[in-house]
């Protein structure tokens, strides 16, 4: 497997960047390898950052409504993060030249599996 980004080529890359033709492969293992959906979700949760900072020292108040305000922030953004995960997949492989498959390798092997099912029970009737 190639060789992990540097910090900043990681930022910029959890920011949207592409990362080099180098890191292909580390960026296939990112997007569709085991423990694909925690890294997203952390990889969100670093580009929303800035906001997070924003809202807890941008505003007067008491420490606990700001840490409620920044809470609010966050689940709202875990919400949107993993309902567009799979979207930011394809829009993020097909930038790296990876292809446009929203599946990640598990998924892969349990569709691959389910089609073999079907095609032993549907496909072998017919014949």
């Amino acid at each position: 497997m190639s060789s992990r980004p540097n910090p900043v080529q990681w930022v910029r890359y959890a920011y949207g960047a592409k990362l080099p033709d180098s890191k292909r492969e580390w960026v296939r293992n990112d997007l569709t390898g085991p423990m694909a959906t925690p890294r997203h979700l952390i990889r969100t949760q670093f580009a929303f950052s800035p906001l997070y900072l924003a809202l807890f020292f941008a505003f007067d108040g008491a420490v606990w409504i700001r840490a409620l305000m920044v809470l609010l922030a966050v689940l709202l953004a875990l919400i949107f993060s993993a309902a567009y995960m799979a979207q930011n997949r394809v829009v993020r492989m097909r930038k790296h030249g990876l292809g446009h498959s929203p599946l990640t390798q598990r998924q892969r092997v349990q569709a691959d599996a389910a089609k073999l099912r079907y095609d032993e029970v549907y496909v072998s009737r017919r014949a």
